[in-house]
């Protein structure tokens, strides 16, 4: 993987390239002008997992939900101290490192007619866009991705570019459905070039973009299910239908969240994530986390407290940041809550338990919890009624959407899993956002960067 990482900044250096070529002689062999697909498919698909689900953003937003927290003097990250710089890396590798070669790729692809190449491009591209607009709002698109035409790209509104991820997953669709006879193989370090398998993400995650405009202006929450639930009818049908990607585990080829939460990093988890799992007997904790080294205990970080040896804390346990960890972008068990869910807000609670109780399982299963263990859980839990049954859903696909961003986007659209404000805030809210870096605030000012992190996204009503 170490040559995938070394020519994925060849691929950078190409997507912003916008010189000619004026005499072949002086054409560097070693920095190519061209690339087949399956060349960009692959360094992209890492760059996802790395850079985008396991990078700098990814792990603030951690803190925010209080999974994670900084075994450090307050005020820290964890206690919503945020520079712009600190955003530079995130911004880079959704624009210049994904959405730059992604671009790339579908150019290419749709000049040599290999469609599914195409349909993948698209499909990252929603992936991405959404993944970033949830955490920015208002960003660059329509006008951005084109070299030396547009220095200062105008911000798309976060309503059009929802819109835009619509069509892109849409059209990645239309472009599997086209039965291209070209498909990806070891390139593709998701699926495989399991094109069948490409086409249920690509609907179950036009349920998820659905399901987030429950709440959004001029936008009816019924209908919003009601298109999630119909999307979900070609969605996600297992466990092995996951959108993932695992390390290698080899020196210099680390899982994203094992690199995150080393100890001299300082950041461990967090006491609301701990002491929720212990409060409920989630027979998941020993697999989710590991005891405090000094104790043998499992204890969380209180958030904004004294400084303590991080070796006084949890940390994750292996399955989701060992070494050779698997990294998961969209999974199971996020479309099962999202159906759960939408099955609530059209047919009421007792429509939506037997499909909320099949997404509790469905993670468990990943984590090899056995069958009583999780009938035991279920039925401590209770079952839904009309007062608890959001709080539930969207608390227990918390759980299962662990070191997700989605979970973000879950609280601030329910409110669930509840929080409350950590000790030692430089702000008087839990952030709602991410402010933009201080690279795009320079090469390209707009009047949407002078948001703060406690300002609510359009969606977020």
């Amino acid at each position: 993987m170490k040559k995938i990482f070394v020519f994925i900044a060849c691929l950078s250096l190409l997507a912003g390239s916008g010189c000619r070529k004026f005499i072949d002689i002086n054409q560097d062999p070693n920095n190519p002008e061209d690339v087949q697909e399956s060349l960009i498919l692959a360094p992209v698909e890492v760059a996802i997992s790395q850079d985008i689900n396991g990078g700098t953003a990814a792990f603030i937003i951690q803190m925010y939900l209080q999974n994670a927290g900084m075994a450090q003097e307050a005020p820290n990250t964890d206690s919503y101290l945020l520079q712009n710089t600190k955003l530079d890396g995130s911004w880079s590798g959704v624009y210049v490192m994904v959405l730059n070669n992604l671009k790339n790729l579908i150019a290419k692809a749709e000049t040599s007619g290999k469609t599914n190449y195409v349909a993948i491009g698209k499909i990252l591209s929603a992936f991405t866009l959404g993944t970033a607009t949830d955490l920015w709002g208002d960003i660059p698109y329509t006008e951005a991705l084109t070299g030396l035409e547009k220095l200062r790209p105008a911000y798309d509104s976060q309503e059009n570019v929802y819109k835009t991820i619509q069509t892109l997953l849409d059209e990645g669709i239309t472009g599997i459905e086209q039965n291209g006879t070209v498909k990806p193989g070891d390139d593709d370090f998701f699926y495989g070039g399991d094109m069948s398998k490409w086409k249920k993400l690509a609907y179950t995650l036009k349920a998820r973009y659905y399901l987030h405009l429950t709440k959004a202006p001029g936008y009816s929450g019924e209908t919003q299910a009601g298109l999630a639930l119909q999307s979900l009818e070609q969605g996600m049908e297992s466990n092995d239908d996951d959108l993932k990607l695992a390390a290698s585990g080899a020196a210099g080829q680390e899982s994203p969240w094992f690199l995150n939460f080393q100890p001299q990093y300082a950041l461990v988890l967090a006491s609301t994530f701990i002491d929720n799992l212990k409060n409920r007997n989630d027979p998941r904790l020993p697999v989710m986390a590991k005891p405090a080294e000094n104790s043998g205990l499992y204890r969380g970080r209180v958030i904004g407290t004294d400084i303590e040896d991080p070796g006084n804390f949890s940390f994750p346990g292996e399955f989701y940041a060992g070494t050779g960890a698997t990294n998961f972008l969209v999974s199971y068990s996020e479309a099962l809550f999202i159906k759960a869910e939408a099955t609530l807000i059209t047919e009421g609670y007792a429509a939506a338990e037997p499909v909320y109780q099949e997404a509790v399982r469905s993670h468990m299963d990943k984590l090899g919890i056995a069958g009583a263990e999780v009938d035991d859980y279920l039925s401590s839990r209770g079952t839904l009624t009309a007062g608890n049954a959001l709080q539930l859903i969207i608390e227990e696909k918390a759980v299962s959407n662990f070191l997700n961003f989605e979970t973000f986007t879950d609280w601030r659209r329910t409110g669930f899993p509840e929080l409350t404000i950590v000790a030692n805030a430089v702000t008087d809210a839990i952030p709602r956002r991410l402010i933009y870096p201080e690279s795009e605030k320079i090469n390209n000012p707009q009047p949407q960067q002078s948001a703060k992190l406690t300002d609510k996204l359009w969606w977020d009503n």
